[in-house]
């Protein structure tokens, strides 16, 4: 599948990338050997092989959730440039009101 110009511009376009005539130039056949390697990778994945996401079996391991004492808020908010309800007063980032 060799990709055009024009293909890589309306790609580039859908990415909202700006780029010259010498880049879509340059990137055309750049990309076709990209889709060429996945086209060939997708043809050794016959079905026989499952898909996986590691080369390896991996399971997640958690620890368990114990509460520990942390540090007072009033420690915390010593610091702070401005404190309302022993919480971090920050400025309104939106023009919406909550």
């Amino acid at each position: 599948m060799a990709l055009s110009v024009q293909d890589v511009a309306r790609l580039a376009d859908l990415a909202r990338i700006e780029m010259s005539q010498d880049q879509l130039a340059a990137l055309a056949p750049q990309l076709d050997v990209i889709l060429e390697s996945v086209a060939v990778v997708g043809q050794v994945a016959e079905q026989d092989i499952p898909p996986t996401s590691h080369a390896i079996a991996m399971t997640n391991v958690f620890r368990d959730d114990v509460v520990t004492p942390s540090w007072p808020a009033e420690a915390m908010l010593v610091g702070a440039p401005a404190v309302e309800d022993s919480q971090f007063r920050a400025p309104r980032i939106l023009d919406e009101e909550a």
